[in-house]
């Protein structure tokens, strides 16, 4: 595999993004979406002893014994700030916590993810569309900014009403609201805002402006 022109650098943070090839769906079912969620938090571990396909096989309380154990004596390869599952992509804001961390995080959850949807749906290939992308995160606002931006996304591309925004099951928007996660650094963007509802107002009152930018740029130009 080519290197990446511009490097990763660990303890920053980067927006992470994909589609599938040739714009094409990679979720078509509710197993689909707890695949790749359960993908994201099992990957995000340096070399877990077994792989995801066996651990889905063990028992509920083996799992979570598993997974306690990954927390709390395995490297993290990255930590995960926000995340969107879409259709036919997905966003992921992530801070790398070790070196090449979020090349190899996202290469196995890449990897594991495919084979499991050419199983399940019956084909070959590639499903996403190259090498994913990346954006350095350079500060603190546009930090805050893409966490909105990542919970707007089901609303400005609609796939959901602005009323049916909190409720998205595919993004962690819920886990910001609930205020705990197991899965979400909620800290990282959290200590900016005194409440869970100053959040809530920061991503909801920019909803509108950002599906008029949206549409804007739809009738505009080739977003590739």
């Amino acid at each position: 595999m080519a290197s990446r022109i511009t490097p990763i650098v660990t303890n920053e943070y980067y927006h992470i993004f994909n589609r599938g090839v040739a714009r094409q769906p990679i979720f078509f079912l509710k197993h689909d979406y707890q695949q790749a969620l359960l993908g994201i938090e099992y990957y995000r571990f340096s070399k877990p002893t077994i792989k995801l396909s066996r651990f889905k096989t063990l028992a509920r309380n083996e799992k979570e014994k598993l997974m306690s154990s990954l927390n709390q004596n395995y490297r993290k390869l990255a930590q995960i700030i926000s995340y969107c599952f879409m259709p036919n992509h997905f966003h992921l804001l992530l801070r790398q916590v070790t070196d090449d961390g979020i090349s190899k995080f996202i290469g196995q959850f890449s990897n594991s993810y495919t084979r499991y949807f050419n199983t399940k749906h019956s084909r070959v290939g590639p499903l996403f569309q190259g090498p994913f992308k990346s954006v350095h995160v350079e500060s603190e606002e546009q930090l805050i900014h893409l966490s909105r931006y990542i919970h707007l996304n089901p609303y400005v591309s609609s796939v959901v009403r602005e009323t049916e925004l909190t409720s998205y099951t595919w993004s962690s928007y819920q886990d910001y609201l609930k205020g705990n996660s197991n899965l979400i650094d909620l800290s990282a963007v959290m200590s900016r805002f005194k409440s869970v509802s100053e959040y809530q107002a920061f991503v909801s009152n920019h909803a509108d402006y950002a599906r008029e930018l949206e549409f804007i740029k739809h009738l505009t130009l080739d977003t590739g």
